[in-house]
Formats: structure tokens, sequence, C-alpha cells
């Protein structure tokens, strides 16, 4: 009886505790949601007229963040926005008494591509210093804002994927003419041959860089005027309005597909593409990749080490040392991972593989400095142990008889390790999987050694052979929260941003767990019978 009760409480203890994580992670991603997702609600504009202490009175237009009474003043946090010409864009404002505020229907929000929103009201559109005139002015400016967005997106086409291409057939072209150089074959003939393909390439580059030329001039011609709340114009380019709206008159409609449309554009956009300052694709891809290629590396290496330890290997003091030695391997420090990567795979493995097969582009490197590739093996190294434990304690859970049944009716031991052993050993396979990619995903102090970096001018996959580019360095979301919250020059409006970004890793992580978990639940079930 008395056992009973024990068991009873070390049951509601366990309860509890699974109870009290499952509360902190609702409040986590709660708080993520919040703070990060109502950043792309579109704010009611307001316009204040202020009474400062000093008596002189403010006009003031933007979003209200906070309003406080505090005796007989008032304190006011407004989002002004307007940052390159009315910096800063946060402002903090006391007044004597509340102030005097009204929401004007045709105050225009403009989300620009660099310099943060932009407030007050359309004056004019442009077109080569001539005004524009139509029926709308509202209508003309989003016909006029799709189009400019339509040639800028056939430019970033044309650099990033057409000249692009064109650029790798002229760098292999030359890397065959320099070896015929080094192997005497660079005769007359071959040289003629040269020439003339140089030349045809050269050709369709200067053809695609008159189009982009012409792209790019036809996209600076389109200007809007914005008058401030202080009476003065602005000229600014369409070519640096992401996005333009009236959020005073926006229905509860029109307010959610401006809603879903600022996510999206948040998940899809490229900063180096022109989408904005916010656009967090790069790092969401680098970050998935980065992921599965570790995966890729670690599982194969994770599962061997685990098998010898186990099944081959025997009880010693070498299999002691190296139990040891995987168990204090999980403790290290993720930084010290990164600076043994940074030494031992980019500058020892890298370097050696710059000499023997990239001679000709030295001394600028290919392999021999920090890249996605090295990133992965490094992060592969981290999470090797944490592979290593999970797969041995799954083949440890498969009971010996099914072992000795396989070799009484004549299979070979590595008959029986690969049809019976590995197959029931999957599900502790995929839960040592799951441990790597929740530790390996939210990693970002080895990664800033070996690969990651605030901005990167193309992505590790595009349309040049062999198309996944291992050398290139990438974006990773971890990074991307580090920048935003201690390094940006505007934390105050990139707040918002890195709540967003969190939520987008966190969400990240549980997607891979979740089809992991998956996988290995539909395997346990395949597998049951064969362990009764």
């Amino acid at each position: 009886m008395k056992a009973m009760q024990q068991n009873d409480r070390w049951r509601w203890l366990t309860a509890g505790a699974v109870a009290v994580c499952l509360l902190a992670f609702t409040l986590l991603i709660g708080l993520l949601g919040w703070q990060g997702v109502r950043a792309f609600w579109p704010q009611p504009v307001d316009q204040y007229q202020f009474l400062p202490p000093e008596g002189h009175a403010v006009m003031v237009l933007g979003e209200t963040l906070q309003k406080q009474q505090q005796g007989a003043q008032w304190r006011y946090v407004v989002k002004t926005g307007n940052r390159d010409f009315a910096a800063p864009d946060f402002r903090v404002l006391y007044s004597q008494g509340e102030a005097k505020t009204r929401r004007p229907a045709d105050v225009l929000v403009l989300q620009r591509r660099n310099g943060g929103n932009a407030y007050g009201w359309l004056v004019e559109l442009r077109q080569d210093n001539e005004v524009m005139t139509a029926h709308s002015r509202d209508a003309l400016l989003h016909q006029r804002l799709q189009q400019v967005h339509e040639q800028l997106r056939q430019a970033s086409k044309i650099r990033r994927i057409e000249m692009a291409r064109l650029n790798a057939q002229l760098e292999s072209l030359q890397q065959q003419a320099d070896e015929q150089q080094r192997n005497g074959t660079f005769n007359l003939e071959v040289q003629s041959e040269f020439d003339a393909n140089r030349s045809a390439l050269q050709r369709r580059f200067n053809a695609l860089a008159q189009q982009l030329t012409h792209l790019q001039h036809e996209s600076q011609r389109d200007t809007l005027v914005l008058r401030d709340v202080q009476g003065q114009d602005h000229v600014i380019p369409l070519a640096q309005v992401v996005d333009a709206w009236y959020p005073n008159a926006m229905t509860l409609t029109t307010q959610t597909l401006h809603f879903f449309s600022q996510i999206w554009q948040f998940i899809s956009d490229s900063p180096t593409s022109g989408g904005g300052e916010s656009g967090a694709f790069p790092a969401i891809f680098g970050t998935v990749l980065m992921v599965l290629l570790m995966s890729i590396i670690v599982m194969p290496l994770g599962v061997i080490a685990a098998v010898w330890l186990h099944e081959y290997a025997g009880r010693h003091a070498l299999t002691r040392l190296v139990r040891i030695a995987v168990v204090n391997l999980a403790g290290v420090p993720s930084i010290v991972y990164g600076v043994f990567g940074l030494g031992f795979f980019v500058w020892l493995i890298g370097g050696t593989l710059d000499q023997l097969f990239f001679s000709s582009a030295l001394p600028n490197p290919t392999f021999g400095t920090p890249g996605l590739l090295w990133a992965a093996l490094t992060l592969a190294l981290l999470t090797l142990p944490v592979v290593i434990v999970a797969t041995e304690e799954g083949l440890s859970r498969i009971p010996d008889n099914l072992r000795q049944g396989s070799l009484a009716l004549g299979a070979t031991q590595a008959e029986t390790l690969w049809r019976v052993v590995l197959p029931l050993a999957v599900p502790a396979m995929l839960t040592g999987l799951i441990l790597a990619v929740a530790r390996a995903a939210g990693e970002t102090a080895p990664l800033m050694l070996v690969g990651v970096v605030k901005m990167v001018p193309e992505l590790p996959v595009d349309a040049v052979f062999p198309y996944l580019h291992l050398d290139r360095k990438f974006m990773h979301l971890g990074f991307q929260i580090y920048d935003l919250a201690f390094q940006s020059p505007n934390i105050d409006a990139d707040r918002p941003l890195v709540y967003a970004t969190a939520l987008l890793l966190v969400v990240i992580i549980l997607s891979l767990n979740l089809l992991a978990m998956a996988l290995r639940h539909r395997l346990r079930e395949r597998y049951r019978l064969m362990t009764h």
C-alpha cells in the first residue's frame, strides 16, 4: 500500500512537471506571437497637437504606442517614421493637458526598402519630373507601384540568374583555357575557338547588361511627393516603396488582407532582392538547408559509431574510454566547436582543397573560407554525441533472443544487423535526430566563425551548375535575431522583428521535430510486433 502511494506521488510530480513545461512553452509561443505578429497589423495614424511645458505648440503625425497621464502632464510615445528626414522615428513627447488629436482619412503610410515607414499626405505623382494625372490618384499610385515592382523583379532575375549563369560560363571557359596552356595543348585552332566562344558569351552578357540598365532606368522614372505634418514636401522614388496604404480609411476586411500580405512579404522576401529591410527568406532557407545537410552528415556517422560500440567493440578499456569521450564531447561549449571548425575544416581542409583543385583561383579562396559545408560539418560534430547515445540506447533495448534467433537460422552477423537490429533501432535513431536538430537549429555562436553572415548577395542554391554551392556563406535565423537585437542602429523599430524572427525559428524547429516524431511513431508501430 505504501509503495502504491509513493508511486502515485511520483506520477503526480511527473504530470505536474509536464504541465509546467507545456504551460511555459505555450506562454513562450504566445509572447512571441503577440509581440511579433501584431506589428504586421495596420495601426491607425494620429495627428497630434502638443502643448509642451515650454509653451510652443508641436504638430506630430504617427502611430500611438503609449499614452500615460503623469499628474497635470501627459506622456506620449509616438512612432513618427520619416527617419531619413525627421529622425528619430520614435519620440517621447510631453503635453500640458491631453493633446488634441484626430485621425485624417487621407493619411498615407509608405513602407520603404530603406529608412523605415514614411507618414504624410500624397501630393502628386511624377514621371520624369512631369505630374501624372488620373481620375483616382490612389488607383494610379498602386498601378504604377505594381509596374515598378515588376520591373525590379525582372531586373533581379536578370542579375541573379541569367547574368550569373553567363559569368559562370565565362569563368569555366577561362579555366579550360588556362588548363590547356599549362598542358601545352593551347594551339592556334584552340585559341580561335576560345576567342569565338568568349565573344559570343560577351555579346550575350552585354545585351543583358543593356536590358538591365534599361529596366533600372525605367524603375527610377516614377516618383511621388509626400507632404509631412510640418507642410514640407519630400520626393520619394517609387522604386524605394514596398507598399502603400491608408490605415485610417481601412475596413476590417482590408486590414485583414493587409495583415496576411505583410506576413507573407516578411516570410518570402529577401533584403538583397529589394524586399525591404525585414525580409527573412534567405535566413529561413539557410537555416533549413544547413539543418538538412547536418542531418545527412551526422546520422550515418552517429549510427556507425553506435553500432560499433554496442555490437562489435565488446566491453574493455577502449570502449569505456570512447564512451567517456562521447559523454565529455556532449558537454563541450558550442563556441569551442566553432573554433575547431574554423581551424580544422576551414583553414586546414579547405586550404588544402584550394591548393590541390582550385589553385588557379588563388589567392582568392574557394573552400578555404567559411561556408555552408563547414558549418554543417561543425554542427554535425557538435550533435554527434547525441545521436550516438540515443542510437546505442535503442540498440540496448532490442532483446538478445532476436539476434540469437536470426543467427540460429543461418544469418550472418552482418545480415542480422542489417535486417533485424537496425530496423528495430530506427525509432531510437530518429529520437537522436530530433535532439540533434533541436540543438543545431538554435546554435549561433559556432556559426559566426564557420559561415553565417548578416547579408548574402545570393543563396547557396541557384540555377548555375552545380546548383548547390557548398562553398558559399549563408544567413541564419539565430544570427539574424542576434543582429536585430544587439547590432541594429534602430532597436525600437526592429524589436517586433526580433520577436517575429524568433517565432519563425521556433516554428521551424517544431515542424522538423514533429516530422521526425511522426516518422518515428509510424516505424515504431510497424516493428512493434517483432519484439513480442
